[in-house]
């Protein structure tokens, strides 16, 4: 939670600011607006501009907590220590800070991620995937504009996205289960990336980016 809440604050700044209080809340109410005024009274905001800030529903709700898991994975580490990574490093070191951001509201993650999954819902979700792998690929300093830049999108997405999935069941010390699987997954990018780059560079990309993703999700741990 930011440290402070303007004065005259604009609903994003109340979304911002009530974002993790709400997914704590949401871990014993759901998403819904009894959590909504539930973190507004802990947080010390007023209740009406609480549930105006929140009007759209659950999805907006989980929208609004994981863009501030997105301010709080891009502080956990400076341009400088991103730079001195190798790209792999840079990767899996901003996968697992949202991980850990998410960690103390596992619950509410769960709830979010069920939610999600309805199919009315799926289509946000993928939005959703996809801006956290355009941030994570943008922090770590990628700049390709071409099919390169979606294909390394819609791969990580898929990563972050079956990692999740791992992450919410893992009861091993300092989820050892998740960052061993997010390790194999990040090498099957880094594969695919200098597989790819040979095989465009002859002439044409000959790679099912479907059949691909797929192997990622579902290939044995």
């Amino acid at each position: 939670m930011p440290a402070l809440l303007p004065e005259d604050p604009t609903l994003d700044e109340v979304r911002a600011f009530l974002a993790p209080e709400l997914a704590a809340q949401a871990a014993f109410d759901g998403w819904n607006e009894k959590a909504v005024l539930a973190a507004a009274e802990l947080a010390g905001v007023d209740t009406d501009l609480a549930r105006l800030a929140f009007n759209e529903g659950p999805v907006d709700m989980i929208d609004a907590w994981f863009q501030a898991i997105d301010v709080q994975m891009a502080e956990k580490y400076s341009p400088e220590e991103l730079a001195a990574m190798k790209v792999r490093q840079r990767i899996k070191a901003l996968v697992e800070a949202r991980l850990e951001a998410l960690e103390p509201y596992r619950e509410g993650l769960r709830r979010a991620v069920a939610i999600l999954a309805a199919p009315p819902h799926l289509r946000r979700a993928a939005k959703m995937g996809w801006r956290a792998a355009d941030k994570m690929w943008r922090l770590a300093g990628d700049t390709a504009t071409d099919y390169n830049h979606y294909s390394k999108r819609t791969l990580l997405s898929g990563v972050y996205g079956s990692s999740i999935s791992v992450f919410l069941d893992d009861e091993s010390k300092d989820f050892a289960e998740t960052r061993a699987f997010l390790d194999r997954r990040i090498e099957n990018i880094m594969q695919f990336e200098k597989v790819k780059a040979k095989v465009t560079g002859r002439g044409g990309d000959r790679f099912s980016m479907a059949r691909f993703v797929g192997r990622l999700r579902y290939r044995g741990a």
